[in-house]
This record gives C-alpha cells, sequence and structure tokens, in this order.
C-alpha cells in the first residue's frame, strides 16, 4: 500500500537529527574513546501524542491492522519518536556519523503503551565495543507516559567503520571470516512479504527515515548497494506484526519481547518469507539454509505476566 506524503511534515525533529547526523565528521584530534564513562548520562525529552492517521498507516504499512491497536501504539513504532533523543546520546563519541549502519534492534514491552498522550523519553548509550576497525554502539530508550512510565525499553545497536590512521599497514588476517546468518534447516514458514520498490520511501514518509539508499535507485547503487534496501526498522516492526498475525491472531499484547540483528541488505523490491522455531527463534530469508537478512529471537507473554 502507498502511503501519504503529507506524513513527512510531521517528522521534522528525526529529519533534523538525520540531516545532523549526515554531516558531522569525525573529531580531528580523536579516535578512540578512553575515558568515556558508560553508561553515558541519561537525557530525557517528552513529545507530543502522535497522530492517529499516522500512526493508522504506519501499521498498515508493516503488516498490522489498526483494529489490534486500540487505545495503544505498536512498541516498534518506537524509533519514529525516540531517534532525535538517541541520536543525542552519540553527541561524546568522536566517530564519523555519517557512515554508522544500523545493525539491530529490540523491545522489551512491560506494559502497553497508550496512544493519544504525552510520551515521557529517556535515552542513554549503553556500550561502545571500539576493537580499531568499527565501533559497535548500544543505545537504550524508555518510554512511558504519566500514567504508565517505564512502560516501553527500546534497544539500538549500530555500527560504525573506522578508518585506518595514515600510514598503518591493512592488518593481516588471523581468523577465518565470520560466517553469515543462515535460516536454520528444520524451521517452519510462518508467513511471507512482498516488498514493492517504493516501500522504502513508504516507509520514510512514515518515520522520517529519509536516508535516501532506501528509496532513491542512483544513490542506493552509489553507495555500493545493488538497489534500493529495506530500512532496518522497517524489517523488524515487519517481523513483529508477522508474529501478531500468524501465532497471536491479532492478540498484540502477547509480545513481550523481540530482538533482532540486521545480516544482509534486503534490496527491493523483494519477495522473502519468515520462519520461527519452537524455542523463539525467528529468521527472514528466501528459504531454509539460505543467508538470513534479519534473525532474532522473541518471547510471548503469558497470562500469568498480566
Amino acid at each position: 500500500m502507498g502511503v501519504s506524503a503529507l506524513h513527512l511534515m510531521q517528522q521534522g525533529p528525526v529529519v533534523g537529527a538525520l540531516v545532523r547526523a549526515a554531516t558531522r565528521r569525525a573529531r580531528p584530534d580523536s579516535r578512540g574513546v578512553e575515558g568515556l564513562e558508560l553508561p553515558g548520562p541519561t537525557r530525557t525529552a517528552t513529545v507530543p501524542a502522535r497522530p492517529s492517521a499516522l500512526v493508522r498507516d504506519y501499521t498498515r504499512l508493516v503488516g498490522g491492522s489498526p483494529s489490534w491497536y486500540k487505545g495503544v501504539l505498536p512498541a516498534h513504532l518506537f524509533p519514529q519518536w525516540g531517534f532525535p533523543l538517541l541520536a543525542r546520546t552519540l553527541d561524546p563519541l568522536p566517530y564519523d556519523m555519517r557512515r554508522i549502519l544500523n545493525a539491530g534492534c529490540g523491545i522489551e514491552v512491560r506494559r502497553p503503551l497508550p496512544a493519544g498522550q504525552p510520551l515521557r523519553l529517556s535515552a542513554r548509550l549503553v556500550d561502545v565495543d571500539d576493537d580499531g576497525r568499527r565501533a559497535i554502539l548500544t543505545q537504550e530508550l524508555v518510554t512511558g507516559t504519566d500514567d504508565v512510565p517505564d512502560a516501553l525499553v527500546g534497544r539500538v545497536t549500530a555500527l560504525v567503520p573506522l578508518p585506518r590512521p595514515k600510514g598503518d599497514a591493512a592488518p593481516k588476517k588471523t581468523t577465518a571470516p565470520k560466517a553469515r546468518p543462515r535460516v536454520p534447516e528444520h524451521v517452519r514458514e510462518l508467513h511471507r512479504w512482498r516488498l514493492s520498490a517504493t516501500s522504502g520511501r513508504d516507509f520514510a514518509w512514515v518515520t522520517g527515515d529519509v536516508n535516501p539508499i532506501h528509496w532513491i535507485a542512483p544513490y542506493a547503487k552509489a553507495a555500493g548497494f545493488r538497489g534500493r534496501i529495506a530500512h532496518g526498522f522497517s524489517g523488524f516492526a515487519r517481523l513483529a506484526e508477522s508474529l501478531n498475525r500468524q501465532l497471536w491472531s491479532g492478540d498484540v499484547g502477547r509480545l513481550a519481547t523481540l530482538d533482532v540483528r540486521f545480516a544482509r541488505p534486503l534490496v527491493l523490491p523483494a519477495q522473502v518469507r519468515v520462519y520461527v522455531d519452537d524455542a523463539g527463534g525467528c529468521w527472514v530469508g528466501d528459504a531454509p539454509g539460505g543467508p538470513a537478512y534479519f534473525h532474532g529471537t522473541y518471547t510471548v507473554r503469558t497470562t500469568d505476566d498480566e
């Protein structure tokens, strides 16, 4: 389905944070993070209630039904309201944020998050793993309302490739490269996605994530991809809605946690499949035994948890 470009008019904070990150170069006087205290300081903000039309169109776009979310927000929408604050937690870092890549995300749903209310946010940088070749950044965002504080915990993992210092030789490879994740052989197919060539553009309209690698083919190819690639956050949301639809018949209160890693780019348009096992594992790929685009784990809330 297509969505209205008018939603982009409501994405000023997200777009502004993306522009700020895209124009921020590495600091010339520092490469490492020595002396950085982790977890970092907590930053807080209050954002207005999410527009109901935006939430409705977003939910439909990622495969859910607005009727499942009467009075509550989809937990996987958290990057839309939290990205500007999450971006601020990276301010102390010396890295070139123009090179940052989304490596994964997760949610812990403690209580349903009410719709139609201002959202109270707190965010912090949890960890930095810098081995000199790349830095892996882990951030956390807690979202609640006055009535339901700390209802939702969202986590984002990002990867920043690091340039070699001038004059340094390329490091010798001492170990075999890590094999990319694959869909296990003995899993069951849960759902199928058909993603159009414009699905990246539509997701940008409803979330503000307007990185052109997702909706402008020449730009994506110039960046080294075969074509436009799906947003990682879009795949995460679609995976959550596949679980909601196929396992719990739209009972969105059953999902307790979902953690996903992004393993390889998903070039648009695409037709892929969702797989699960009995241990709470989930994958998105083309076939059992083949490479996975996304892989992760989920847990289910039982009646004893309520």
